[in-house]
């Protein structure tokens, strides 16, 4: 090979051609070479690799044969009786102990406001001032009225005086004197004036009736406050045109709330309606404020369930000195029901199927089996078992679908929990 190196093509000399033909054929043995070790390269490579890869899927099917063979491990727990309380906590809403709309009662317009919103006021407080120049100018037309039927009264008594006792003088005259007719007539006079009189006096009461009326109208120019509490609405400004009346083409005035003490509304399954009676204790909490605790009573209930939502609604009343609560706020409502059902068990036993919610039971050799029950009550967390569960049996949570009747499973190495272990602390 050194040789055919040092050897160049020289076409000077007499013998150039074939030096050019040795070059090229050292040239395409050393490719043949090089393309031969490159291909028995690969050729280990592959093999190398394919036995790496068959020896990797043999023991990736070793394991999922043993993982197949291999019982799952499940969170087990052990039913016991159920605690003589149970915690139940509900969303409730806050609502005004009393609440109204405050509308005109007179016609007119706005002289001057004097209570804003946010503001206390107590009963009686005067909130606005409404100017009424046509009840004004009506009044004054009745006072008058009222003062020309009082004079007519004055009119009338004199006549009706006169014609009794020219009434009286003709009855009293000898007879042969006048005549009867004429007797008759002046006590058909005398019944006359005296009806007229009547009349006239109950003129007067009516014209007094329509004054009293005004008058009384009058006093609504004073926008009152009916009791206690917390202007939450103002709808009106100086110089506006206020109507008398609580129609829906008409504006309140102001909205009134009072907020000591407060209601909260609390909407209860149908399962613990029973349980919860007036009297019962509660305990008022808010996520807003986190501070806040506030005890109070079931009050009243509406003693029917609502057939849409399937709840009962119940009212109850809490003190509200410091105004920490307002009208319409979210909060938590906490219950301790007593006489439930002697069994709970964590929602996560639950399995809901075709034929209605079941357990898993597992049996002491590891056997699973499904167990129809009947639910009591559901707070979300915790269930009560009315039927199909007995203290002592092992419950098997979260457990997967694709377990069937009658497979084996093993306990968690640290479960020990019971239901009333699992139920979460509020």
């Amino acid at each position: 090979m050194t040789v055919m190196k040092d050897i160049e093509p020289n076409t000077s000399e007499p013998n150039g051609t074939a030096r050019a033909k040795l070059v090229e054929l050292g040239t395409g043995a050393k490719i043949v070479r090089i393309t031969a070790v490159i291909v028995i390269a690969l050729g280990v490579g592959f093999f190398f690799v394919h036995r790496a890869k068959n020896e990797a899927e043999a023991r990736l099917s070793d394991a999922t044969s043993s993982e197949t063979m291999e019982a799952p491990a499940v969170n087990i727990f052990t039913v016991t009786a159920s605690p003589g309380t149970q915690s139940l906590r509900l969303p409730g809403e806050t609502a005004a102990w009393n609440e109204t709309a405050i509308y005109a009662r007179v016609n007119g317009y706005v002289a001057r406001w004097y209570a804003d919103i946010g503001d206390n006021v107590t009963a009686g407080q005067t909130l606005a001032l409404i100017d009424t120049p046509e009840l004004d100018a009506e009044l004054l037309a009745a006072k008058a009225k009222l003062n020309a039927s009082i004079a007519q009264v004055a009119v009338k008594q004199a006549r009706a005086d006169f014609a009794l006792t020219t009434d009286q003088r003709w009855r009293e005259s000898p007879k042969g004197v006048v005549s009867d007719q004429e007797r008759e007539s002046k006590k058909a006079g005398s019944a006359e004036a005296i009806a007229e009189l009547n009349s006239a006096h109950a003129q007067v009461m009516l014209q007094q009736a329509d004054v009293d009326r005004l008058t009384a109208l009058t006093q609504f120019k004073e926008v009152k406050a009916p009791f206690d509490g917390t202007i939450v609405q103002r709808q009106i400004d100086l110089g506006n045109l206020v109507t008398a009346g609580s129609t829906a083409n008409t504006t309140s005035l102001y909205r009134l709330s009072e907020d000591s003490p407060m209601r909260i509304y609390v909407f209860a399954p149908q399962s613990a309606a029973p349980q919860l009676k007036p009297g019962t204790t509660a305990v008022i909490t808010s996520t807003d404020q986190p501070g806040l605790r506030l005890n109070g009573k079931v009050a009243r209930t509406a003693r029917a369930i609502n057939p849409a939502s399937r709840t009962i609604r119940i009212e109850i009343d809490v003190p509200n000195t410091d105004r920490s609560l307002v009208p319409g706020m979210y909060v938590q409502t906490d219950f301790e029901l007593t006489g439930g059902a002697p069994i709970q068990i964590p929602a996560a036993a639950l399995l809901y199927r075709s034929g209605g919610p079941q357990v898993a039971v597992v049996d002491p050799t590891g056997a699973v089996s499904f167990r129809d029950v009947a639910i009591a009550s559901d707070d979300g967390n915790v269930v009560s078992i009315g039927s199909g569960l007995s203290i002592g049996d092992k419950v098997a949570l979260n457990l997967s679908s694709q377990i069937a009747a009658g497979a084996k499973v093993k306990p968690n190495a640290d479960d020990t929990k019971s239901a009333s272990a699992q139920k979460p602390v509020h």
